[in-house]
C-alpha cells in the first residue's frame, strides 16, 4: 500500500503515460458530473430551462422533464448520473503510480466501470429517443465523455489485468 504522503506526491508529481491518462479521466469524470448537476438543476426546479444547440434533434427540457428522466429509483435521472460519474473520478484518482502492478484490481475496475458506463449510455440514449423522439444534448456530451474514458482506462486495464493473471497462475 502507498503512504499518504508518497501517494500525494505521485498524484500531484510524478509523470507517466498511466498516471497522465489517470488525470483525464479524473477531468472527464468531473467534467461529466458538472453536466449531471445542471440537468439536476432542471429536474429539479431550480433553473427553468436548457438551452440546446440549434436543430431540430436535440430538446433538453422536454427530455429530461419526461417520465423517462424520473423512472428509476424515484429520482431525477441526473442525480443518479452525478454519482456515476463520482465513482468513475474516484476509481481514477486512486492508488499509486504503479497500482497496475500493486493494486492491479483498481485498474481493472475502472476499466470495467466506463466500458459499463458506454454500454448503458448507448441503451438510454435509446430509450431517450425512442420514448421523446429527441435527445438531451448535455446527456450525450457525458456519453462522449464516458466513450473517451473507456478508450482512456483501457491501456492499465489491460496491464492491470495481466498482472491479475500472472498472480493466479504463480
Amino acid at each position: 500500500m502507498t503512504s499518504p504522503a508518497r501517494l500525494s506526491d505521485e498524484l500531484r508529481s510524478a509523470t507517466s503515460p498511466d498516471l497522465r491518462r489517470r488525470r483525464w479521466l479524473v477531468g472527464l469524470s468531473l467534467l461529466g458530473s458538472t453536466i449531471g448537476q445542471i440537468v439536476a438543476l432542471y429536474q429539479v426546479g431550480i433553473v427553468k430551462h436548457l438551452p440546446d444547440p440549434p436543430g431540430g434533434l436535440f430538446d433538453s427540457n422536454r427530455v429530461n422533464a419526461s417520465t423517462y428522466a424520473y423512472k428509476r429509483l424515484q429520482m431525477p435521472d441526473a442525480i443518479l448520473m452525478i454519482g456515476t460519474y463520482a465513482a468513475t473520478a474516484a476509481l481514477a484518482a486512486a492508488g499509486g503510480r504503479d497500482r497496475a502492478e500493486r493494486t492491479p484490481l483498481l485498474p481493472v475496475a475502472l476499466a470495467a466501470k466506463t466500458l459499463f458506463d458506454v454500454a448503458t449510455n448507448l441503451k438510454l440514449a435509446r430509450e431517450e429517443w425512442q420514448e421523446n423522439g429527441a435527445l438531451c444534448a448535455y446527456c450525450q456530451t457525458a456519453s462522449a465523455l464516458s466513450l473517451a474514458s473507456a478508450a482512456l482506462a483501457m491501456p492499465e486495464g489491460a496491464r492491470g489485468l495481466r498482472a491479475l493473471l500472472r498472480g493466479r497462475r504463480g
